[in-house]
Parts: C-alpha cells; sequence; structure tokens
C-alpha cells in the first residue's frame, strides 16, 4: 500500500492548512468560549469547494475521495474541533447516505445545494432509549394517503437548528429492529420537525446538538432513500465513512497539542535550560508524536480502502478507537507539559482536551467500536 500522498492531496492539504492557519485558528476560542456557531467559516469552506468535497462533480462537488476528506478535517481539528465536526457531519453521515443510496431526482435535488454550502447536512439517528443499540428506534414511520407520518424523537444530533437537511431513520416496521429501519430525507423546514435548545456541554461549544422532534412529520416516497428497510443498512455504511472522519479529527486535535506542547518546551527554561532538553518532557513529546503517526496512517489506510471498493469497516473501527484513544491520552499530556500554563482557558490545550473526550464516544462508542472489530474478526475466520 502506497502511502505516499498524491500532488492532489498535498494540493488539499495545502488549501486547508493555509484556510485553518488564517482563518480558523484566530477565531477557535472566541468560538469556544461564545459557543458560537462559525457560520462565517462554513460559508468560507462552501467557497473553497470543501462542503462538497466528496459529492460528485456532475452535482456541484468536488468528486475527491476519502483520502482528500481525511486530509481536510484533520487541518481544520488541528486548530478547531468544533469547526471540523460541522464539518465533517455535512460532508459524511449528512451528504454521502444520498450520494450512495438517493435517486437520481434525490441527487439532483438535494446534492448541488450541500456541495455550495446552501444546505447544511444533519444526521439523525440516535433516540434516548436508543444510543448504542441503534436497531431498536422509537421513531416511527407509517404510510398514510401516500406519504409517510413520521413520529419520534432524536437526540445528540450534531447541527440541530443549523440543519437545512436531516437524513433520518424511522422504522416502518416496528419490532423487526434492523430489517425494520427505513431511510428519509427530511428538509430543515418541514413544519413536522421541531429542534430543541441546544444542549450545554463540556466541549465543541461551537458545534451545536440538540433533540429534535418528529411530530406528525410528513414526507413523500420520493424522500425516501433506498427501499424500505434497507435504513439500517444506510446508517452503518455512513457510519464506516463517519468513523473516518472523527478519526481525522482526533489525529488533528492531537496533533496541534503536539504542536503546540513543542513550541512551549523549546521556549519554557527550567534548570538553567529549556525543558525540551529534559529527558521526562522528551519522553513525552515522543509518545504523543508516535501515537500520531501510528493514528494517521490507521486513518489512511481506512480511507484508502474504501476509495478502492474494499472492505473497510473493521478499518474504520480500529483507526476511530485508537485515534480517540490517542487523542485523549496525547491531549491531557501536551496540557501537562505546558504545567499551569495549560490549564489556563487563555490556552488551547484545556480547549482540546474537552473536545477530544467527545471523539471517544460518537459515532459509535469505543467499546463499541470493539465489539464491531471483533465481529469482522469472527465473519472473516
Amino acid at each position: 500500500m502506497n502511502l505516499t500522498l498524491s500532488p492532489e492531496h498535498e494540493e488539499i492539504r495545502r488549501l486547508v492548512r493555509n484556510f485553518a492557519e488564517r482563518e480558523i485558528k484566530p477565531r477557535a476560542a472566541e468560538i469556544d468560549q461564545r459557543s458560537e456557531f462559525p457560520r462565517d467559516l462554513v460559508d468560507r469552506a462552501a467557497e473553497l469547494g470543501l462542503m462538497g468535497i466528496l459529492i460528485p462533480e456532475v452535482y456541484g462537488g468536488a468528486g475527491l475521495d476519502h483520502l482528500a476528506f481525511a486530509i481536510f478535517i484533520e487541518e481544520v481539528a488541528k486548530h478547531c474541533a468544533s469547526t471540523a465536526i460541522i464539518l465533517d457531519v455535512h460532508a459524511s453521515v449528512g451528504s454521502e447516505p444520498i450520494t450512495l443510496f438517493g435517486s437520481e431526482a434525490q441527487k439532483r435535488r438535494w446534492l448541488p445545494g450541500m456541495a455550495a454550502g446552501k444546505l447544511l447536512g444533519a444526521f439523525a439517528l440516535t433516540e434516548p432509549e436508543a444510543g448504542s443499540d441503534a436497531a431498536h428506534l422509537q421513531t416511527s414511520a407509517r404510510r398514510r394517503n401516500g406519504v409517510y407520518v413520521l413520529n419520534g424523537t432524536k437526540t445528540f444530533i450534531t447541527n440541530a437548528g443549523q440543519a437545512g437537511l436531516y437524513v433520518v431513520m424511522a422504522a416502518t416496521q416496528p419490532g423487526r429492529g434492523a430489517a425494520g429501519i427505513t431511510a428519509f430525507v427530511v428538509g430543515g423546514e418541514n413544519p413536522g420537525l421541531k429542534v430543541g435548545p441546544p444542549f450545554a456541554k463540556m466541549g465543541l461549544n461551537g458545534s451545536p446538538i440538540a433533540e429534535i422532534v418528529l411530530q406528525d412529520c410528513q414526507v413523500g416516497e420520493d424522500d425516501r432513500l433506498g427501499a424500505e428497510g434497507d435504513g439500517f443498512r444506510i446508517a452503518m455504511r455512513a457510519l464506516d465513512t463517519g468513523r473516518i472522519g472523527i478519526s481525522a479529527q482526533a489525529v488533528g486535535l492531537a496533533q496541534g497539542a503536539l504542536d503546540d506542547a513543542v513550541a512551549y518546551a523549546k521556549e519554557r527554561r527550567q534548570f538553567g535550560r529549556p525543558i525540551a532538553e529534559q529527558q521526562a518532557i522528551q519522553f513525552k513529546l515522543a509518545d504523543i508524536q508516535t501515537g500520531v503517526s501510528a493514528a494517521r496512517w490507521l486513518t489512511w489506510k481506512a480511507a484508502a480502502r474504501c476509495d478502492a471498493g474494499q472492505p473497510f469497516t473493521r478499518d474504520a473501527s480500529m483507526a476511530k478507537l485508537f485515534a480517540t484513544d490517542m487523542a485523549m491520552s496525547a491531549t491531557l499530556e501536551a496540557l501537562q507539559v505546558l504545567g499551569g500554563y495549560g490549564y489556563l482557558e487563555e490556552f488551547p490545550m484545556a480547549r482540546r482536551v474537552r473536545d477530544a473526550k467527545a471523539c471517544q464516544i460518537y459515532e459509535g462508542t469505543n467499546q463499541i467500536q470493539r465489539i464491531v472489530i471483533a465481529r469482522e474478526l469472527a465473519a472473516a475466520g
């Protein structure tokens, strides 16, 4: 497997790195402190063609691959994980189900607006009683007079209230578990879709998550993705790609923490010399660098297998498991390098620690990733 970036991938990295360093980095602290949705940065990402990075060119997107997507999310997350997850959810679980499973009419209806940044995407699977147990949804979708009527509550929905489009999973055959779930595209302006107030969180404060309540929410048959009963398969495939994005986000968080820790260690003097020359500090930095590199390769491998049309479920889960655990450890260790300064909110390290924790939870907890990996091993044996 060739892990050398192509000239096109290098160009994407330069483009996003320049955008992130010049426009995202100066706004990151303010976004966190004010719990501010960074609309200006989302609009700027759209201007750069990044909102449609995985959307085919025929529908107005960039038509790039999942390795380019991973590079994009890592570079953004290096400076602002809130902005990264907003863009990640839109590009992966928000739009890819339509790209992969939508009809031609659905693609032409929704994807150009998503690629242009006019429609922000969201993914509505999780419910108050169905988080890790995603096969047993309470939200129902019943046919009535030629339409589907959706009723139920979704929770922890990223981009809720800002999204113009929600990919919603609902049970068309309650009691049948995974076989009874169907996917729908619901417009954000649908009068049957109500968004609750954003949750107060310990981190990722610029990224809104909230409940959405579907109350006699009517959608047409042409808003159904795939056939009835295909919803669980669509959701799991979307989450596989989403886990590549979360892995990249974790790598970016850890890389940003490492960069700051190295810069600080070179400047901070104790016992007559920079602390970068102290072995205790050197060991911490070495361990972080090793973890970041390993997580990046796992993430890129999962992306490469996806792009090659090979099975990548296990690879995406391994990347997500390792990268997010590594990010939690790396940000804590980097904070320790800064000592008391790392604990201050005026430095970015505390924010990174708070943001990193979420990566171990969403897109499937890391306990679920272990189950997925083990099942894939058993199935292959």
